[in-house]
């Protein structure tokens, strides 16, 4: 079997880890697998590489940026490949572009283009496991560039694809998916198997366990995942196509984000294009928004309009939004900032009747007032006071009785 192994910050956080995970893989090679390993930078070492950057500017280029963060996962692969030769398995470090992985250009935030996969299969060839650095590339300019946070399982998985391997193991300090937090809830069960869209959706919305990219990726290519602990002999959870879907949970899990603000737009003038000029403002800049609620103003010359972001992205799309809302004859912009997301998931919410009002329901009876709600077919999403977070995950979870369902490992 072709297998692609990745392994996460806290996994390789300390000599001794990557020492535990090489014999991880010394394990899958001994068993009869190809395997190719992608690791991201140790443990906090990115946020120490931040810092050092902001001891030395407020401002600094994102280019720069990407040549200083890139520097976190080659030492892990340099780390891994010793620690693999030590225990004789013949192995070779990659950093991004020397696995020829292309991406666009936009620094910080770049996404993978193509990858070349002639070398890592000539390393596989010669018996070697190739050991590649997660989260970077190198763009068209030949600048080195960095895919965002959690950037190393789309390596992974993008890897996966290119060389059609059989399976895309990734591997982090929790057991699996979970029906929610663990930490939130005690009683949060894991999830066996999860589809493609049920797993993205989860990411989108907040939980931590795969970057949501990744998942696009295994699903567009058909790259079956596995998430599994590094630390815990658990058979983890499997994301792939599922058909089996008249046994499936109308709810999967429970995700939340803290990471969000709210903007409103006051009375803006209801006319064509208005609505392309506000968010094709944000979208030059590269700001993402999420639940998006126009709503019915008295003067019928005008509506009002509300929308999320990520809280990281408030300042710059306030300076944004005041601008364009001169220009459009708006009234002005307010923010809140101390608001939540927390969102239900489920491919089998689609023809459920009563979903939204048993989620409505377990908020309104422990005093939660939603601000904001977001649908589709496999979700319902509800914005709400951050301080309220952690009962409203727990009011939700109990009300679909998700704590009954899933598997106990350990």
């Amino acid at each position: 079997m072709l297998v692609v192994k990745k392994f996460g910050g806290t996994s390789v956080g300390s000599p001794e880890r990557v020492k535990h995970v090489a014999n991880l893989i010394k394990r899958s090679v001994q068993s009869g697998n190809k395997v190719v390993v992608v690791v991201s930078a140790m443990g906090d070492s990115t946020d120490h590489l931040v810092s050092l950057a902001g001891q030395i500017t407020n401002n600094p280029s994102p280019r720069e940026m990407d040549v200083l963060l890139s520097t976190g996962e080659q030492v892990s692969i340099a780390l891994m490949v010793m620690a693999l030769n030590e225990i004789g398995i013949d192995a070779i470090s990659f950093t991004g572009w020397q696995a020829n992985i292309k991406t666009t250009c936009v620094h910080e935030k770049a996404r993978v283009l193509s990858i070349d996969p002639k070398l890592l299969l000539n390393a596989l060839d010669e018996g070697k496991v190739p050991v590649i650095a997660g989260f970077q590339g190198v763009a068209e300019d030949n600048s080195i560039t960095t895919l965002g946070r959690g950037g190393s399982d789309t390596t992974a998985v993008a890897v996966a694809a290119a060389i059609k391997a059989d399976l895309c193991e990734i591997y982090t300090d929790v057991k699996g998916v979970f029906t929610t937090d663990p930490r939130v809830v005690k009683e949060a069960r894991q999830i066996m198997t999860v589809t493609y869209d049920e797993m993205m959706e989860l990411a989108l919305l907040g939980a931590k366990v795969l970057h949501p990219r990744s998942v696009e990726l295994a699903k567009h290519y058909g790259v079956v995942l596995k998430v599994l602990s590094s630390f815990d002999d658990c058979p983890g959870t499997e994301v792939r196509e599922v058909t089996d879907m008249e046994n499936r949970n109308v709810v999967t899990g429970i995700a939340f984000d803290e990471d969000v603000a709210k903007v409103g737009i006051i009375k803006v003038p209801d006319r064509p294009g208005i609505a392309y000029k506000i968010f094709g403002s944000l979208a030059e800049e590269n700001i993402n928004v999420d639940v998006i609620v126009q709503s019915i103003s008295p003067d019928t010359n005008f509506t009002e309009m509300a929308f999320t972001l990520s809280l990281k992205d408030l300042h710059k799309a306030l300076k944004i939004l005041e601008v364009v809302s001169k220009e459009i004859g708006a009234q002005g912009v307010v923010y809140d900032d101390k608001v939540a997301k927390v969102s239900i998931v489920g491919a089998g919410m689609g023809d459920r009747p009563g979903v939204a009002a048993t989620m409505f329901k377990a908020l309104a009876d422990v005093n939660i007032n939603l601000q904001m709600v977001s649908t589709s077919e496999i979700k319902i999403s509800c914005i709400i006071a951050r301080e309220d977070v952690k009962k409203a995950v727990k009011a939700v979870h109990d009300a679909f009785n998700l704590d009954k369902e899933g598997f106990s490992c350990g």
